[in-house]
């Protein structure tokens, strides 16, 4: 059974990872995913710019690289742990790799797909549903974001001259 200590280390631990997107110019956010005894199986964090790839956010890179370490798609008993809110592809690809749980760290009402009502992983037409923490550590997560995109607006007015 996870404590909350637990799921509190854990996004502890998904934030390196979002600092380490924010080291790399990519939008700071962090995922880790846990296996039934709790143990990290994989860390990501965003790679869209890097990589030139739309899907490179995250959740979906630590979902392809936890299928592979595990040699099964299926991510039964595991928990993802992000810094963000995920969106719709992100939540709609946790549904297909059957996660038991997601816990997460910042709410996004702009791309969030819960906030934004895609309840994805409770809808009973689905074949698969799980549950959700939401806005553990928001405020640690909610900083690095707002920190990564005060700098990019400081270097576009710098760059315009403005």
């Amino acid at each position: 059974m996870i404590k909350l200590n637990d799921h509190l280390w854990n996004i502890g631990l998904a934030l390196e990872e979002a600092e380490n997107a924010f080291k790399n110019e990519e939008v700071p956010v962090g995922v880790i995913i846990t296996d039934e005894d709790g143990r990290v199986i994989t860390k990501s964090f965003n790679q869209k710019e890097k990589k030139y790839n739309p899907c490179g956010h995250a959740e979906m890179l630590a979902l392809m690289e936890a299928g592979k370490i595990k040699k099964n798609w299926r991510l039964e008993n595991c928990t993802l742990y992000s810094t963000l809110e995920p969106c719709p592809m992100c939540l709609g690809a946790m549904v297909h790799a059957r996660i038991e749980t997601l816990v997460f760290g910042a709410y996004d009402p702009k791309g969030g797909a819960i906030s934004l009502g895609y309840n994805l992983h409770n809808d009973k037409r689905l074949n698969h549903n799980f549950s959700v923490v939401g806005g553990l550590r928001h405020y640690d997560c909610s900083k690095i974001l707002s920190a990564f995109f005060k700098d990019k607006r400081k270097s576009y007015k710098n760059v315009r001259g403005v």
